[in-house]
């Protein structure tokens, strides 16, 4: 049966693969946010762009989306999906960890944010019941586009997602509480929100058991067939049957799309449903991002501009100030309480949810829920703009305020290990370091990774390690060690060699390239180079012998003769009075 070229899920489908695969890439080549460049787009294809040009010019019907409520299912469920990938990045015990800011700073934040503009709609004239609910409603911040930007693995991702879970959490309560606030609502409200409560509870119990016990052996049924399609359904299968048992006993389907997530994340399949996932995680949350831009009418915006300006910067000024405070308070670092402060300080999407529940239950008028329905819409599409100025404050911050690390060098303090480099060589040389409580201080000259660093407590340096008196700064002579993990050999070569001069009897130990790298850094005086190529091309070859049928006793022989030649070749070039060392034995190569 063949389909009519004017079928509206064509033309909507032209501007969505579009905008993913001609747009997008075009604003990543200005470094533009995809954030603002999927808005744009539907602020320029959507009904109050060109397609209210569509009577006037019917070619344009194909390039535009007539109905934005057409799309939103599927908008909806990339919010979906971006909760389930975020579970899939936690864990229960991680998740218990923080309950803490989850119950605590993020519960203050909502309901601290809410009060303080409630109050002041309520003075300007709204009446109390609808300035809690605007209140409430513009507390809330954006699950969808804050997670993607900072993700949960920093400190300002951390701080960030334990207040949006908590307001995913309190979403269907306030939804449920302003019905019960309603002009016309009975007093079974309240009952109807506390009988809703608890059968949630009774359903995220339900599904945590279900899951431990099922999501295996499903998981294990998938991938015996070893179809990536059969994965995918499974996959699916899970966070749609989660989400929809937790919309039924009323709670967010964003609840059960975490939960989901949470319990794959327990499993050995939570690497690859992660990524089969993925594609569709991020096109259906561009399609997200389009019905947003389309919710934007600039002719609208122009009309009215003074009081939606006004109405915007109070909101953010407001959410600024009581999120600043409170992450201080919990006891992070100033930069990063400002840059979490800027980074929630809009409205979310699930604002326009609360707005509409408002509305419906006549505690605001419909006039006044389509006016901060668009100071939504603009703080939504100006949020990557706050992400990135916080961004660049806390750097400024960090890096101006002289927060060194309170580490003596020399005969002041403890002697320390000096890291000169802090890329994924150096970090995981100082996690390390930290592990077995040696102390250290690390030194970088990239004023992001320094920023990063000082945000996830380690002591860290900023400073350009070519330059002489930085490494007199570091009073060498008193430290216990000095690493160099930077990517650049021949910076590593004479840092080694003037080191030495100064310092004969310090360890150096220095991160090679090659063979022929850690040659010259023995010259140079290195007290051991590690080149980082030769034992992952020596492991390389290991696996591929064994895995194509070769015994593993003449394996590792073989490998042992290749690193004693390696490790003459380096002796020889380097005129050494002793083998360099290049790796210890493993437990199971030793006899």
């Amino acid at each position: 049966m063949a389909l009519e070229v004017s079928n509206s899920g064509f033309s909507d489908a032209l501007v969505i693969l579009g905008a993913a695969g001609l747009v997008i890439p075009a604003f990543a080549r200005f470094r533009i946010s995809p954030v603002i460049g999927f808005i744009l787009v539907g602020m320029l294809a959507g009904p109050a762009g060109l397609g209210s040009l569509v009577p006037q010019y019917p070619w344009l019907y194909y390039i535009t989306i007539s109905d934005r409520h057409a799309i939103e299912p599927f908008a909806e469920f990339g919010i979906i999906l971006l909760l389930f990938s975020i579970g899939l990045e936690l864990s229960f015990r991680r998740l218990w960890s923080m309950r803490t800011l989850v119950f605590g700073v993020g519960a203050a934040e909502l309901f601290g944010s809410g009060l303080i503009i409630g109050l002041a709609l309520h003075l300007m004239g709204q009446s109390l019941a609808g300035a809690i609910g605007l209140g409430l409603a513009l507390a809330l911040s954006s699950t969808a586009l804050v997670m993607p930007m900072v993700g949960t693995q920093t400190a300002v991702g951390r701080s960030a997602f334990s207040m949006l879970l908590f307001e995913d959490l309190a979403i269907v309560p306030i939804i449920f509480a302003l019905g019960a606030m309603a002009p016309n609502a009975q007093d079974t409200g309240w009952t109807g929100l506390a009988g809703t409560l608890a059968a949630g509870g009774v359903t995220v119990v339900i599904l945590f058991i279900a899951g431990r016990f099922f999501l295996p052996r499903l998981f294990a049924q998938a991938a015996r067939t070893k179809s990536p399609e059969i994965f995918l359904s499974a996959s699916l299968l899970v966070v749609i049957a989660a989400s929809l048992a937790t919309t039924i006993a009323g709670l967010s389907p964003i609840v059960g799309a975490l939960l989901a997530g949470l319990l794959i994340a327990e499993t050995e399949y939570h690497g690859e449903v992660e990524v089969i996932t993925a594609p569709f995680k991020g096109l259906a949350l561009g399609v997200f991002l389009i019905t947003v831009g389309m919710s934007i009418d600039v002719r609208v915006i122009l009309a009215n501009w003074p009081g939606l300006v006004a109405a915007v910067v109070g909101v953010l000024l407001v959410k600024v100030l009581v999120t600043t405070l409170l992450i201080r308070w919990s006891g992070a670092r100033r930069s990063t309480a400002l840059e979490v402060g800027l980074l929630m300080a809009s409205p979310s999407e699930t604002t326009l949810i609360v707005l509409s529940a408002a509305s419906a239950a006549q505690l605001i008028l419909p006039s006044t829920a389509a006016f901060w329905q668009i100071v939504t819409a603009i703080g939504l599409t100006i949020t990557p703009l706050l992400a990135r100025i916080g961004h660049d404050i806390a750097r400024r911050i960090d890096m101006g305020t002289g927060e060194e690390p309170s580490i003596e060098l020399g005969e002041r303090g403890r002697p320390v290990a000096v890291i000169i480099g802090f890329g994924r060589v150096g970090r995981m040389v100082a996690e390390m370091l930290r592990k077995h409580k040696q102390p250290f201080v690390a030194v970088e000259s990239d004023i992001d990774a320094v920023a990063q660093a000082r945000r996830d407590g380690y002591p860290i340096i900023f400073g350009d390690a070519s330059r002489p008196e930085l490494l007199d700064k570091l009073q060498l002579g008193h430290a216990k060690a000095l690493i160099l993990t930077m990517d650049d050999p021949v910076l590593s070569v004479r840092i080694t060699k003037r080191v030495r001069g100064w310092v004969p009897h310090l360890t150096i130990i220095a991160r090679a390239r090659d063979t022929d790298h850690a040659a010259e850094l023995y010259k140079a005086g290195a007290t051991d180079a590690v080149p980082e190529t030769l034992e992952s091309s020596l492991q390389l070859s290991e696996a591929v012998l064994v895995d194509l049928g070769v015994a593993m006793g003449p394996v590792i022989a073989s490998i042992h003769e290749k690193r004693d030649e390696l490790r003459q070749e380096i002796k020889q070039a380097s005129n050494l009075d002793r083998d360099p060392l290049l790796r210890h034995l493993r437990m199971d190569e030793a006899g």
